[in-house]
């Protein structure tokens, strides 16, 4: 059975495709905030919430998984010492799309992928806060 098989392709093959989304997990976690397509962040984003899962724990051997899923070890550092403290009361969610619209040269949909309860988000700066 070929049940939930289906994975965004993204118009790559199998090595690009990782090593893009290894780019854009390790530009996340060090800037906090890109902005990229839709795709993009969709499949960006589970791949971080499972290497911010892991940095909760703090071992030797979730160290060095976290270290197979990105670039250099500034990453990696952050991961386990801000991010995994900050998130450690969280059960998943770690992450937000918010939608910009399309694209001027190509039309494709943008959007801001960005970690929640970050210091510059959104709704730390209180932009989406009803009144």
């Amino acid at each position: 059975m070929r049940h939930r098989k289906k994975i965004a392709k993204l118009g790559r093959k199998p090595d690009a495709r990782k090593r893009l989304i290894r780019n854009l997990v390790t530009s996340l976690i060090i800037e906090e905030r890109i902005t990229t397509s839709m795709g993009k962040a969709k499949a960006a984003r589970s791949a971080v919430e499972k290497i911010i899962t892991k940095g909760r724990n703090d071992s030797v051997h979730s160290r060095r998984q976290v270290a197979a899923s990105v670039y250099g070890s500034k990453a990696v550092q952050k991961v386990f010492d801000v991010l995994g403290p900050r998130y450690v009361d969280r059960n998943g969610g770690y992450t937000r799309l918010l939608k910009l619209g399309p694209r001027h040269g190509d039309a494709a949909e943008i959007c801001i992928l960005e970690f929640v309860d970050s210091p510059g988000s959104v709704s730390a700066s209180g932009k989406d806060k009803k009144k």
